[in-house]
């Protein structure tokens, strides 16, 4: 039988055999030359570059990270439990520097870091990968003279998601406030973290179970308050993961923050810190202010500088607001605000 090629597929009869395109056949060559080719090598993925595939999920970038001794002695914990081959969960109030952590600490691992942030609406399939597309061909046979006959052919290309590619390549996972998730979503987890077999349910055969690579890493961050959208993760999930608590840095630490982030001189970095974490004390878990609302009044400070027009009462207020149900709860707030003021001045 005789193969001919046309459009990078050889036709073999009713058969059809795709091929590389030259295009495809230089890259790879071209990668194969490179000594870091285990992290950095193009593999089709489901008919979809893994490299493009992997952008659609790298951690945002972390500007201004603060190495304080308070924030290093943190670090050199969560890092000991890395080692070991457990996955991380940090646990904190919003807004105390959890996430910018898992992220600072993932790149130091020296693999690629995957990132997915946890939602209402994330299902296993947003976790593993699935199906992304049906591929319909259609083969016309005319050996036989007057003789028509069509065949359609259905390809369903499979692409990896975040987790799936942390498994199988060794990547560092970063799945930030996975506890907004449904709990059913997660127990995909638990083969992973206990086995070191991440199962793809909607696989067949030997390309059902995915042996997780010995290099993969995991960070889970979640919040530690009964907040709106807040999902109890099953024990047995949290059985399987070292949990760290993280709450507030202290002074030293939050000046070093906002001012790297701000710019601002001293006293007024350590004006507002001192006001933010007063508003702490008076108000419950879910209100209380964090490290980035700080940030937030440092930059709304820096803008308003020299033109008169905005005091720091007022930017206090807005920056307040947010977790405000009513005008009555607000007022109540201003008065919070206008103490706090008086007693650092």
């Amino acid at each position: 039988m005789k193969y001919k090629e046309t459009h990078q597929r050889i036709v073999r009869g009713g058969s059809v055999h795709k091929t590389k395109s030259d295009k495809m056949k230089k890259k790879e060559k071209k990668l194969d030359k490179d000594p870091e080719i285990d992290t950095i090598k193009t593999v089709m993925a489901g008919g979809i570059e893994r490299d493009a595939v992997e952008a659609t999920y790298l951690t945002p970038e972390i500007e201004h990270f603060v190495d304080t001794p308070d924030v290093k002695m943190l670090e050199d914990r969560i890092k000991v439990w890395l080692k070991t081959g457990y996955p991380i969960h940090l646990i904190g109030p919003t807004g105390c520097g959890k996430t910018s952590l898992a992220m600072h600490i993932a790149k130091e691992m020296g693999r690629p870091v995957v990132w997915i942030n946890g939602d209402e609406s994330i299902t296993t399939t947003d976790l593993i990968g699935g199906y992304s597309q049906i591929e319909q061909e259609s083969l016309r046979d005319k050996y036989i003279h007057n003789v028509f006959k069509s065949n359609d052919i259905l390809k369903a290309d499979w692409v990896d998601n975040p987790l799936s590619l942390a498994c199988k390549y060794g990547y560092t996972l970063v799945y930030n406030e996975f506890s907004r998730t449904k709990p059913s979503a997660n127990n995909i987890l638990l083969s992973v973290f206990e086995e070191g077999i991440l199962e793809l349910p909607t696989k067949f055969g030997e390309e059902r179970y995915i042996k997780v690579h010995p290099d993969f890493k995991a960070i889970l961050t979640s919040n530690s308050i009964e907040y709106a959208g807040v999902h109890r993760p099953q024990d047995a999930l949290l059985d399987r993961l070292v949990s760290i608590y993280m709450d507030y840095y202290n002074f030293e630490t939050e000046v070093k923050i906002v001012s790297t982030h701000t710019d601002l001189d001293v006293i007024d970095t350590q004006k507002i810190v001192n006001v933010i974490r007063k508003l702490r004390d008076k108000l419950p878990d879910a209100q209380k202010p964090g490290t980035r609302a700080c940030i937030m009044l440092g930059k709304g400070l820096k803008a308003s500088n020299g033109s008169g027009q905005v005091n720091f009462e007022q930017l206090c207020i807005d920056v307040m607001a947010a977790k405000t149900s009513s005008s009555l709860e607000l007022m109540e707030k201003h008065d919070l605000i206008k103490e706090a003021i008086v007693a650092i001045s």
